[in-house]
């Protein structure tokens, strides 16, 4: 029964981490992509802005981006043209590779532009926040349908591996 519980309590404790979102820069012109292994049928969420260089001031035409979301059978997901923010939602029809590729535009001189991404998938796509306040839930209960959501995907990526 100890050994169970330390087992859960690891488990918990490793499942629990919060993620971080992901900040990087692409120089104008250029291109930055970034990839994900999602498994098929799995929700997956992203949100992305642009950093704004001089606060209190309007985000500069030279601070646009082009985004697309593809899989990696080459079906997109999402595509925004010259924008400084956006989110897409899809659940993976197939297994593999999902990539999100940031253009910045062309502009002189040159400049760079900093990107706020963020970008998770199953699990950690759910909003738990909205969950409680529809089900009208106590704090418990949803802590056990957080780990029932997450022992299932962990499951499901062992028939997943296994399978690969």
């Amino acid at each position: 029964m100890i050994r169970l519980t330390l087992t859960l309590v690891l488990v918990i404790g490793v499942l629990s981490s919060t993620s971080q979102s992901l900040r990087f820069e692409i120089q104008s012109a250029h291109t930055k992509c970034i990839a994900e292994d999602i498994k098929s049928n799995s929700m997956t969420v992203g949100k992305y802005n642009v950093v704004n260089p001089n606060d209190g001031h309007p985000l500069p035409e030279s601070h646009k981006l082009t985004v697309r979301v593809t899989s990696a059978y080459g079906n997109s997901y999402h595509y925004a043209d010259r924008v400084d923010s956006g989110q897409f939602a899809f659940t993976a029809a197939e297994a593999g590779d999902y990539m999100a590729c940031f253009w910045a535009v062309d502009h002189s001189p040159q400049t760079t532009v900093t990107i706020d991404f963020d970008w998770r998938t199953g699990v950690q796509a759910k909003d738990w926040s909205n969950v409680a306040k529809k089900g009208s839930v106590d704090v418990m209960e949803l802590e056990l349908k957080k780990l029932y959501d997450t022992v299932s995907s962990i499951h499901q990526e062992m028939f997943y591996l296994r399978e690969r």
